[in-house]
């Protein structure tokens, strides 16, 4: 059972490209997309071109209804969230194109795969940039150095400022796996745990107000989660330069194999696994 996992392709036409021809040839299983799918986000905000709309629509549905013309009854499952540089004012049009059977869009849900469950999750702890869609407080209000808040920033859509103001990761994936048994779970997360080799950012030796900043960037909520409740596997991304830095793109955590799917080069990272046999993980520079 191959399964492909990509993420951070931010509107690069030529890695859509390169997954479409793999899907084409090797027919996999199922397909995950972890995030930061589109061009800028935030270029959508103050751009008066529908770049987004555009894009999904004139590449990424386009690019399935042709694979799945082709593939027929080989067309692989799809499962895909949005990312922290995703408008979230685009979450419509990909629940839209979820109703003509292209992708199934898994942000807060659990679906069924095999005798496996499918959860995902979009948020991302609080970053230094502007659009605050997809952002949430991680264990409590705290914001490292140099970070907005959710409170702050952009919004490509109207929500009540409580949600901003007072969700946080670990409240969230607490509603959203309640009392599951996850023995048996594959979580397609955006940000990566923490304090891992997944979540390191090149911030060595940067300072703000005289402190230091933390190099590790990822979500303590995500790590203590997978500590404590033991997935099958989890699928990250966000972090482009971790690997460079850390020389890994996957780790274990107990029982748990976390891999990171983002990339720091122009080229497609594509990562190949089985979910009948976790260990059993590669990936692809294309």
């Amino acid at each position: 059972m191959t399964c492909f996992f990509v993420t951070d392709l931010h509107g690069k036409i030529d890695r859509y490209k390169k997954l479409f021809d793999k899907i084409e040839r090797e027919k996999p299983s199922a397909v995950f997309l972890g995030g930061d799918l589109l061009p800028s986000g935030l270029q959508s905000l103050v751009s008066e071109d529908d770049l987004s709309d555009d894009f999904i629509e004139d590449i990424i549905k386009k690019g399935f209804i042709n694979l799945k013309n082709k593939l027929k009854e080989k067309y692989p499952r799809v499962f895909l969230i949005l990312g922290n540089d995703d408008g979230k004012a685009d979450e419509q049009t990909f629940i839209e194109i979820e109703n003509e059977g292209l992708w199934e869009y898994v942000h807060s849900k659990k679906v069924e795969f095999e005798e496996f469950l499918i959860f995902g999750y979009s948020y991302v702890p609080p970053t230094p940039f502007l659009l605050k869609d997809w952002e949430r407080y991680d264990v409590s209000r705290y914001v490292d150095p140099g970070c907005v808040p959710p409170t702050e920033g952009y919004h490509s859509i109207t929500e009540k400022k409580d949600v901003w103001e007072y969700s946080t990761i670990k409240e969230d994936l607490q509603i959203l796996t309640q009392n599951e048994d996850l023995s048996k779970a594959i979580f397609l997360f955006h940000s990566p745990p923490y304090k891992t080799k997944l979540d390191r950012a090149a911030l060595d030796g940067i300072m703000i107000d005289h402190a230091p900043l933390d190099v590790h960037v990822g979500s303590i909520a995500i790590e203590r989660f997978i500590k404590t409740r033991q997935p099958l596997i989890t699928l990250h991304g966000h972090i482009h330069e971790s690997t460079s830095l850390t020389g890994s793109w996957h780790e274990k955590i107990g029982n748990t194999i976390c891999i990171n799917g983002a990339h720091d080069g122009k080229e497609l990272s594509l990562v190949k696994f089985d979910p009948t046999k976790p260990e059993n993980i590669r990936r692809e520079i294309l």
